[in-house]
């Protein structure tokens, strides 16, 4: 994602004073699921991605690969 984009998306969240933010992605089954993340990781989360545990969602993947990165 362009660092324009990023900087209009994250003055935005400010200004629309923005506490949580909802990133949806849909399981293997279409089945969708969701994290929740304080605005103030809204950066992190569009540079760099949010952890995510994998094998806590079913049909992702085991146990010893579940260290995943979700990325909006």
């Amino acid at each position: 994602m362009s660092p324009e984009i990023i900087s209009s998306m994250l003055e935005r969240i400010e200004q629309d004073n923005v506490r949580f933010l909802r990133l949806q992605f849909t399981d293997l089954l279409g089945m969708p699921k969701n994290v929740a993340i304080p605005a103030k990781q809204a950066e992190k989360a569009l540079t760099d991605g949010i952890g995510l545990d994998g094998s806590s969602i079913e049909g992702f993947v085991r146990i010893e690969e579940s260290d995943m990165v979700l990325r909006p």
